[in-house]
């Protein structure tokens, strides 16, 4: 197998284009990203590293808060609250190092970032697997937050190598990937987890490592060396990195959408698992396979449907009919006293796989190929705000809605505060509307 060649930092031009496009920035027209020369394999590989990064952690998902509650002897209670603090600390690490990996990938170029992430987390499941105590998985969960945050590196990296006009349904296929690794992970991660619940970290990090190793011979650059800008710590800070989503009224208000939902959607990463084993008493295998329909549907919503979606109504209104979706389907699941609604609850919720691409896609047209790595970063760090605020509040939610001393018995609770954040997104995106057009 070939490694990367030197010529593939050249570039020529996209061989979809009939004529030169050009991207508005707050400084004037900008040159559209051209393509960089190599195999299609390229964006392929990212595909399929999303795709092996996501189906290792789903592997974890189902698995991680039963450990932790086995570690606190059964405590349920304690268990969500601790579930909460793991989740935190996470988002704090991708709050922090996501721009500044973003940073580095405009710097260095994207491939570097990727590959060295994917050993890194390849490293650390394998040292959650051998924790001997919680301490110890506290410590994983930390490394792992910093190694998770090449995504938006990936993210850019599909940026640079997609034509303006074709990047929703771009960033729609990486949604898909999410998907996928999630239709294999929870199910295989739920199936070794009845074996032993340490097993699907081994395999996650075992994953992780052969992705790492198959990018080294397989993954050329995509940022050319014209179009990378100098390290600077005041744009890789988080405050600096954010300071780019200020830029003008469209970046300023998709990030305020973005971030309610991804405060939302930390109402399934730590609340999910602990709320159908207390509520349906589902084993860790049925949870994996709910987690694999979730799965299946974000995938076919990311790979089939996201381009005649966003083709047919446009990527403002995809994003409209992605939060609606997911409130019905929020409020599905704090409604439902049986699985059944919850099941049927799914296909609605993963129709939040048409906001996401085209909320991404609306940015990328409004900066420069030299600042995509620095998006990237930005968006992550929304979603590290989001991880900072949500499992905290999303299990102390949880918490105070169970047990005896519950001021009401409502389970359901965290998922309706949930879809009220949606469509509080709803309403801020009629007013950023309205601004627009007066």
């Amino acid at each position: 197998m070939a490694t990367p060649r030197d010529d593939a930092q050249e570039v020529l031009p996209d061989p979809l284009a009939t004529e030169p496009e050009f991207l508005v920035g707050v400084d004037g027209p900008l040159p559209t990203p051209q393509i960089p020369k190599g195999r299609r394999a390229a964006a392929t590989f990212i595909f399929l590293t999303v795709a092996l990064d996501m189906l290792a952690m789903g592997m974890i998902a189902p698995v991680l808060p039963r450990l932790i509650t086995n570690f606190l002897n059964g405590d349920t209670v304690n268990a969500a609250q601790m579930l909460g603090i793991f989740g935190t600390l996470f988002a704090a690490m991708q709050f922090f190092f996501s721009p500044v990996l973003g940073s580095l990938s405009d710097r260095f170029g994207r491939r570097p970032v990727v590959l060295l992430s994917n050993f890194g987390l390849g490293f650390d499941y394998m040292l959650m697997a051998w924790a001997p105590a919680l301490d110890w998985l506290f410590v994983g969960r930390v490394i792992s937050g910093l190694t998770a945050s090449s995504i938006p590196t990936a993210m850019a990296y599909m940026a640079d190598v997609t034509p303006r006009e074709k990047r929703a349904a771009a960033f729609g296929m990486l949604n898909a990937a999410f998907g996928m690794g999630f239709v294999l992970g929870p199910a295989l991660g739920g199936v070794l987890g009845n074996v032993n619940p340490r097993l699907p970290f081994w395999v996650a990090g075992g994953l992780s490592l052969i992705n790492g190793m198959y990018g080294l011979f397989i993954l050329p650059e995509s940022l050319a060396k014209e179009h990378r800008s100098p390290f600077s710590w005041k744009r890789a800070n988080p405050v600096g990195s954010l300071s780019l989503l200020s830029r003008n009224r469209v970046l300023l208000g998709i990030a305020g959408l973005l971030l309610l939902g991804y405060i939302a959607q930390q109402s399934l990463m730590n609340v999910y698992v602990i709320y159908a084993d207390y509520r349906y008493h589902w084993t860790d295998r049925t949870v994996g396979l709910s987690l694999a329909l979730v799965g299946i549907f974000s995938g076919v919503y990311g790979a089939l449907l996201v381009k005649p979606v966003v083709a047919w109504l446009g990527e403002r209104k995809a994003m409209v009919l992605g939060f609606v979706g997911g409130a019905v389907g929020y409020s599905m699941f704090g409604l439902s006293a049986t699985g059944v609604l919850f099941w049927a609850a799914i296909p609605f919720l993963n129709m939040m796989s048409f906001a996401w691409p085209s909320a991404q896609s609306i940015m990328s047209h409004e900066i420069g190929p030299s600042e995509q790595g620095q998006l990237q970063g930005a968006v992550n760090s929304l979603r590290g705000i989001a991880g900072l605020f949500g499992p905290g509040l999303f299990t102390y939610v949880f918490s105070k809605s169970i047990g005896l001393h519950a001021p009401v018995q409502l389970p359901g609770t965290p998922f309706f505060l949930a879809a009220a954040m949606l469509v509080a997104g709803l309403g801020l995106m009629i007013v950023i509307r309205q601004t627009r057009t007066t």
